[in-house]
């Protein structure tokens, strides 16, 4: 998959100065990306939105968060 043009972003809640979190791309057409911002050149996970909308929603709610 061609990652040119992807704008990624951190979360607004990240830790240690955004330095242990993930960044998120998803300014490309039919895909989210999803990387590890302290290895920008390793691994990339895909989404298709409707999958990361879903995500999404559900880490709001609380549903990941250890018990």
């Amino acid at each position: 998959m061609e990652l040119t043009g992807a704008r990624w972003r951190k979360s607004t809640r990240s830790g240690n100065g955004g330095a242990s979190c993930v960044e998120v791309a998803d300014n490309l057409p039919g895909v989210v990306l999803v990387r590890d911002s302290k290895d920008r050149s390793g691994p990339v996970l895909t989404f298709d939105p409707a999958s990361w909308s879903d995500f999404v929603t559900t880490a709001r709610r609380g549903a990941f968060e250890p018990s």
